[in-house]
């Protein structure tokens, strides 16, 4: 196409290498990139005609590359921040760490913290590099859906529902009825937003009941949306399906006709091979959380990649790593893979760092069901473009743009992003909303957030 017969520009960018992350691996040299509306309209080399622009945005000294895409956050657990740790530093820290930390915390926020735990949440995405995520599902999804609106970020929000377990918070439980009431609901009301949306949630197999795991299937069906749920997590998950259904926990979705196209499977670590032959057969979607999965087992995923298995990577939330960087996350993924899956075999990197960063975009765009909107850059997509400098030491000099994006970039190296055509982080400060109210509440309750959390967990 002649940039010089398109459309002109909302935005252009110019001076950048461009790393595509296409089914071509397309790098471009000191390229540019034209943006109307909220999609890509072109894309070349800089030098020659441009499309006219009402913006220019000149980046030398960069990288343009799709925005990271987070498959397994957990929004309202992001004050839970140094918590845990701190907690396990003393030796006091125990198992099973959701169900006598996690949702205690959950359980003590007001819609006015999840509100501000999103705000601060959303921001340190952006910050690091990522314009997308998944939630897995927490308390006041609207006010995650509120805070995601102002601050500009792509994501899907989700209500965690439990309906069984007695020792869990009264304020964390409800109904059947009204846990497939409220998620759909919150569906709905959530349908037409242009970036954020909702999805379904189911919070765990020990605390979800037969009929919300029916119902919620038959749910995602009826509105053509995915659940995002934690399988395969723990030993304490299998040995509970085992004592009570006599199978493995996916091996008991399947025969509960509740295992297809529509679950998004969290961690996914505890897979035996007849689970795994049961992801590929489904086509379900997983998430590998590098920073916290390899403390629960081994997780397989060269072997998930190799099969075809619609996997992203995710952080799992501020709460358990302390971290929202997902350039963290693909560096720890390679580095785990290498360690159970080349090493013992005497073998070197059964996946690259290339590999593993393509993976968490175009595999977290499958998980995410946006691989036609998201996870490469591409005319006729959503200009999510993340700007990476290179002219810091540890950067330079830059031999093979792609290899320094999966080698080097770490978040702090984001220096501009723009998601949806818009720019919202502008040479690393956040364009979109002022963030100080939300550190004045924190202030200000934090005391009372950690006092209550306190009480809770005993």
């Amino acid at each position: 196409m002649n940039p010089a017969e398109t459309s002109a520009a909302d935005l252009l960018i110019t001076g950048c290498h461009i790393v595509c992350v296409d089914a071509a691996n397309t790098i471009i040299d000191d390229g540019a990139i034209a943006i109307v509306g909220n999609s890509i309209s072109w894309l070349g080399k800089a030098a020659g005609p441009l499309p006219a622009a009402r913006e220019t945005l000149h980046a030398p000294n960069s990288i343009a590359m799709p925005g990271l895409i987070d498959c397994h956050v957990h929004t309202a657990q992001q004050f839970l921040h140094g918590k845990l740790q701190a907690i396990q530093r003393r030796g006091e820290l125990r198992h099973p760490m959701w169900q006598r930390y996690l949702i205690p915390f959950e359980s003590g926020l007001t819609p006015d913290d999840v509100y501000a735990s999103g705000l601060a949440a959303y921001a340190a995405m952006i910050r690091s590099g990522t314009t997308c995520f998944l939630e897995a599902g927490g308390p006041f999804a609207d006010q995650m859906g509120r805070a995601a609106d102002e601050i500009g970020i792509r994501g899907r929000i989700a209500l965690s529902t439990m309906d069984t377990e007695e020792d869990l918070p009264a304020n964390m439980r409800c109904s059947t009825s009204e846990a497939l009431r409220r998620s759909e609901e919150l569906v709905l009301r959530w349908k037409d937003h242009p970036r954020v949306n909702a999805w379904l949630s189911l919070r765990q197999i020990m605390v979800n009941s037969d009929a919300l795991r029916r119902g919620m299937r038959e749910l995602s069906h009826a509105l053509a949306t995915p659940i995002h749920t934690h399988l395969a997590e723990g030993t304490y998950e299998v040995d509970y399906s085992i004592a009570r259904w006599g199978v493995r926990p996916a091996e008991y979705l399947e025969r509960s006709e509740c295992l297809d196209d529509y679950v998004h499977a969290a961690h996914s670590v505890l897979l035996s091979p007849r689970e795994m032959d049961l992801y590929v057969q489904r086509d379900v979607s997983a998430c590998h959380c590098a920073l916290n999965n390899y403390r629960i087992g081994v997780p397989r995923v060269a072997e998930m990649i190799r099969r075809g298995i619609r996997l992203g990577l995710g952080t799992d939330g501020a709460g358990t790593r302390a971290s929202l960087d997902m350039f963290q996350v693909v560096h720890g993924a390679v580095l785990g893979q290498q360690a159970v899956a080349g090493t013992p075999y005497h073998f070197d990197l059964p996946v690259t760092h290339e590999q593993m960063l393509a993976q968490a975009l175009r595999g977290g765009a499958a998980a995410a069901r946006l691989s036609d909107s998201i996870g490469s850059l591409e005319i006729g997509k959503r200009a999510d473009i993340v700007l990476v400098g290179t002219d810091d030491q540890d950067q330079f000099p830059v031999v093979d743009p792609m290899i320094t994006l999966a080698e080097s970039t770490v978040g702090r190296d984001v220096r501009t992003v723009i998601i949806d055509g818009r720019i919202v982080l502008r040479d690393g400060q956040l364009t979109t909303v002022d963030l100080a109210p939300m550190r004045q509440h924190l202030r200000s309750q934090y005391r009372r957030i950690m006092e209550r959390y306190d009480q809770a967990i005993g």
